[in-house]
């Protein structure tokens, strides 16, 4: 029949060969040998090394049975994920239940109370929710964030660059009614009026976490981009690194604070600066442009109201006096910049003639109590049309005005990480109320988007692909000839090579 080297299938074997004697058409030898009834009290080894089962009378009877499978799970998928978070140095935590939470997270994030349904799914003995809750207290306690933003740097400096940093910010909103000195009803980018939190997040230029931080939910976003970036650099000790942020996240005095701390920072240009940073330019030029026309020049710093001289024709040469201001040109920006200012036009236009009763809109100016048309800024709109604009503190000969648009638009990396943490590891909702709570819970999305960033970076596939291709595939656990044994599933190429990737960084990306 074959050979066996394990109890279970010795079993399988058996049962083979009871299928053939059962056929009609098989002859029978007699051979005058009876069959050797199992010792009772014997340990019999299971497949998983160090465990044994103990089987009674009625076990011993039911070696002649058939076999039957008493459970499957995801441990493949379970142990690939263990493998990056142990890669990252997270173990060296020691806490195998916050592990497993992160990786319940990444798999299937639910509440606190279902995860260990989903642990029991993955083939994980499941902790109590006491413990699970215990854990939490723990995270909070013994620092794991800090501890863990000091592994996610070393990971990120030996494999990627750390020298730019991208920073963006977001809000959570609770299901609650009443605030609490942390959860306060503000600005909200979800368009909620329910008490929220602001969290911001620096990711390295591939988009992995780097550090995350938590605020009052009524704090402008304006003021909690200097306290991450400060926390950042000194846990780090780093005296030099360039920071790249959206123009809606900064202030002046967010500029002024990165500069003093000899800090190089690249922003988008808030389009109201253009006309006095490019007023040369339109003088000597005209407002014609050529698509992916590039203008490097300056723009005034706080305090200063003029930096260009629309008498002198060549462009102004940055000096540590001013901020530095590169201006791209795009057609593809002009059309859709045009198509915008065209129906924001009709909109006033709407309003100004009482055809639409709506707030005063843009491009409506109210005189003497009478609306009108302010063609004046119309014009001015229409001119900067096609036009996106950088800032940045970086002279021209350390980085060129390519490289400074280059670097912001990395900034979809960051964008990309947050979306992740909403809808793939799904931050919200939360069901935790304390302070300690709510942070060790972003502690572990935290976590989780670190595993799910490597995962995809190396494979280059979406994590929640390779989770949909993973999961099914399930081992099994067979009971059979008084044991029991675990058998993996078969895997196909294309989900052995997605085990591969995770198990080896340098293997190439699946897209390439």
């Amino acid at each position: 029949m074959g050979s066996a080297h394990t109890e279970a299938e010795l079993g399988m074997l058996l049962e083979r060969a009871r299928e053939l004697l059962a056929n009609p058409a098989q002859g029978v030898l007699d051979l005058g040998i009876e069959p050797t009834p199992p010792v009772k009290g014997l340990v019999t080894p299971v497949g998983d090394p160090g465990l044994f089962t103990v089987p009674d009378a009625a076990t011993s009877a039911g070696r002649d049975g058939p076999g039957r499978v008493v459970g499957t799970d995801s441990r493949i998928l379970s142990d690939a994920l263990a493998g990056v978070f142990t890669a990252l140095g997270f173990d060296g935590l020691d806490d195998e239940v916050f592990r497993d939470l992160v990786i319940a997270r990444v798999v299937e994030p639910t509440s606190l109370l279902d995860a260990g349904r989903v642990l029991r799914d993955l083939g994980q003995p499941a902790a109590s929710y006491a413990t699970m809750k215990r854990t939490l207290g723990r995270a909070a306690t013994g620092k794991y964030r800090d501890r863990i933003a000091t592994w996610c740097f070393q990971h990120a400096s030996t494999s990627g660059d750390i020298s730019l940093v991208l920073y963006d910010v977001t809000t959570l909103y609770f299901e609650a009614e009443k605030e609490d000195e942390l959860r306060k009803v503000g600005y909200s980018k979800e368009r909620c009026v329910d008490p929220q939190i602001v969290v911001d997040l620096l990711v390295d230029r591939g988009g992995f976490p780097l550090e995350i931080g938590c605020f009052e939910g009524n704090k402008a976003e304006t003021s909690t981009m200097i306290p991450i970036i400060k926390q950042f650099q000194a846990r780090h000790h780093l005296a030099d690194m360039v920071v790249v942020a959206d123009a809606g996240m900064v202030s002046a005095g967010n500029l002024r604070e990165l500069d003093e701390a000899n800090l190089r920072f690249i922003v988008g240009s808030r389009m109201t600066k253009a006309p006095t940073g490019l007023a040369s330019h339109f003088r000597w030029h005209g407002d014609a442009f050529t698509d992916g026309q590039l203008i490097d020049t300056i723009t005034p710093r706080t305090g200063h109201t003029k930096e260009n001289n629309p008498d002198l024709r060549a462009e102004p040469v940055w000096d540590p006096g001013s901020w530095r201001a590169v201006w791209a040109y795009s057609r593809k920006r002009a059309v859709r910049d045009a198509t915008t200012l065209t129906a924001q036009e009709n909109r006033a236009r709407e309003v100004i003639e009482g055809q639409k009763a709506a707030r005063t809109p843009r491009f409506v100016k109210t005189s003497g109590g009478k609306r009108s048309l302010d063609e004046a800024s119309l014009t001015r709109a229409r001119q900067l049309a096609g036009l996106k604009g950088y800032v940045t503190n970086i002279p021209a000969t350390v980085m060129a005005a390519g490289e400074v648009i280059g670097s912001y638009h990395d900034l979809w990396h960051v964008e990309q990480s947050f979306r992740m943490s909403k809808t793939d590891l799904r931050a919200r909702p939360m069901f935790h109320r304390t302070r300690d709570a709510i942070e060790a819970h972003l502690t572990i999305v935290f976590t989780a988007l670190a595993v799910s960033r490597t995962i995809q970076n190396r494979t280059g596939l979406a994590v929640a692909n390779v989770i949909k291709q993973l999961r099914p595939l399930r081992s099994a656990t067979i009971a059979i000839n008084g044991t029991t044994q675990r058998f993996a599933p078969d895997i196909n190429t294309e989900q052995q090579a997605i085990l591969d990737a995770i198990q080896e960084p340098k293997f190439h990306a699946l897209r390439k």
